[in-house]
This record gives C-alpha cells, structure tokens and sequence, in this order.
C-alpha cells in the first residue's frame, strides 16, 4: 500500500470520526435544559429583535436535521457563532484561538520533558533488565503513572510555589523566559504521569530487541557498545517509542483541562469549563469540535509516522490492501 493510499484512509476514517462528533456536540442544543431558544439567549433580555435574530440564525423554525446542515456549514468556515455569557459578544473562534496557543506550548514543553526523561529511563531499564536498576525505575514508573494529576498539582504548587517560593503560582507569563517559568510546574505535573508510559514502552522495546539475533551477530561482529545502542537498540526501540510519545500530545488536552484550573492558566481547557459552569452553548461546541480535530489530527500524524518507521506496519497493511 502506497503512503497516499494510507494516508487517505486514515483521513476517510478520521472525517467519520468527526462528523460523529459533531453531531453529538449539536444535539447539546437540544440536550439542554429549557428550549434552544432559552439556551441560546443565557441571561440576555429576550427582546423581540434578539429573539428573532437568533431564531433566523440559527434556523430554530426548521427540522432538527436542517438545523445541524447549516450548523456544519458554519463549523466548516470555523464560524461557531458568539459567546452568550463567556465573553458576550465575542466570537468563539476568536477565543478558541487565543486560548489554544498556550495549551500547545504546554502540550510541547510536556513532550519534551517526557522524551528527556522517559526515553533514557527506559533505556536503563531495558538493558539493566532484571536488576536493581530496573525494578527501580519499574517502580518509579508505577507510582508515577498512579499518581492523580490534580492532587500532584497541588503538592507542587504548594512546595515549590508558595512554600519555597521558587516558581509562581498562577498565571502565563509574559515573554519566552517568563512563559517557561510559569508552565514549568503544569509540564512537571503531566510529565510525572505521562513520561511512565514511555518509560514502559521504551523498556519493552528495548528487552525485545536485545533478545533479536541480529543484535547478538552485531557484538560477534566486534562493533562497538555505542554503535550497537545507537544503530541497532535505538533504531529498532523508534517505532513503539515514537508512537506512545505521539499519543501524549493528546494527553495534556484532557488532563490539561485540570492543571489549567489548579495553574489558572488560560488555555483551551478552563475555557471549556468556564463555558460548561456559564451554560455558553457556542463556546462548550466550538471548543469541543475544535478539540476533537485537533485529537484526530494527532492520530493521523502518530499513524503516519508508525507506517514510515515501521516496515511491519506497511506489511500490514498492504496485507489487507
């Protein structure tokens, strides 16, 4: 199977995924409490201009299935509407996009510290299998994968920001320097938990490939302990590795949603909850639909990199082809 032929039936696949979504996120309208009409007016004065407004925007004198066509053609063009309560007024993509920047910078500064940390932990692991070293870290992976995100927030805050003083305790930052300080405690936070993933899957792959034949003729062959590591345990360990710290990028969009409340940061997760605890209608469905691509996207993009690094993927597939 050709890597267009591939990356054709993971978008296929991927669009259903959506359009699914989207159709549960409409159906909130209807979900909710009241009428649509009361839903989509909040704690604004139901003038007569208001109310006709939103009743021809939003196409409330037509069929449910009418409703959510014209309500798809406006997702498309990323028109959600405006916020009720939120930030009245406002357009929610304009909010999602001033929102989704910082929860990508966290989702980055994450990544990097669970590859810097998981990665080497992992190797050690593998090769010292069986050993101290091993059922340590084994042990440091557990207790770290076990560990409640919110609670772990809070002792960090506490520790390292009001008792000690060393970090600050709320908010973004202003500038590239300020910005990392801030974001230091959140990433620390998710990578506690989301680096024992990589820690497990790099020692698996990493246990597998020390048993492989070609390793051993690799040391028969007198080459050296570095360049068996880094051509031979490395290159084979990349695919499952890459894969798990791919799929970390979605992690810090749902567990972000509490470190963002504990951290007051002001990323796409708390605007989602504002928006929940506001009764925002526009808000809760531009950002959920938003998120939900953006989840969609990353399973495309860490599938395409399995079928890339992987040649038992492509053989896989083309199997089914």
């Amino acid at each position: 199977m050709s890597i267009t032929t591939f990356v054709l039936r993971r978008l296929a696949s991927g669009l259903l995924l959506l359009l699914a979504l989207s159709l549960l996120v409409f159906a909130l309208l209807d979900a909710s409490p009241g009428s649509p009409l009361q839903s989509l007016l909040g704690t604004r004065p139901a003038t007569p201009e208001l109310v006709a407004e939103l009743r021809a925007r939003h196409h409330l004198d037509e069929p449910f299935a009418l409703q959510y066509l014209h309500w798809l053609s406006d997702a498309v063009r990323l028109d959600f509407g405006r916020s009720i309560s939120v930030q009245a007024g406002t357009p929610v993509v304009d909010m999602v996009y001033g929102r989704a920047a910082l929860s990508a910078e966290l989702a980055a500064y994450c990544l990097l510290l669970v590859l810097l940390l998981g990665v080497p932990l992992g190797l050690i692991a593998g090769i010292r299998h069986g050993r101290t070293a091993d059922r340590s870290i084994s042990l440091l992976a557990t207790v770290g994968f076990g560990a409640p995100v919110y609670a772990l927030s809070v002792v960090l805050l506490y520790v390292f920001g009001v008792a000690l003083g060393w970090f600050p305790v709320y908010g973004a930052g202003e500038g590239f320097a300020d910005r990392v300080t801030h974001l230091t405690l959140p990433a620390v936070a998710l990578t506690t938990v989301l680096s024992a993933v990589v820690v497990r899957q790099t020692r698996a792959a990493t246990v597998t490939v020390l048993r492989q034949d070609y390793l051993t003729f690799a040391r028969l062959r007198g080459l050296s302990p570095a360049r068996v590591l880094i051509h031979y345990v490395l290159r084979n360990c990349a695919p499952p590795v890459v894969t798990s710290a791919g799929m970390l990028l979605i992690a810090p969009l749902s567990a972000g949603i509490f470190i963002e409340q504990v951290f007051s940061l002001p990323g796409m997760g708390s605007l989602l909850l504002t928006a929940v605890a506001a009764e925002d209608l526009p808000v809760v469905q531009g950002t959920a639909l938003l998120l939900g691509a953006l989840v969609v996207l990353v399973n495309l993009l860490v599938d395409l990199l399995g079928f890339l690094l992987d040649p038992r993927v492509r053989l896989h597939a083309a199997g089914e082809h």
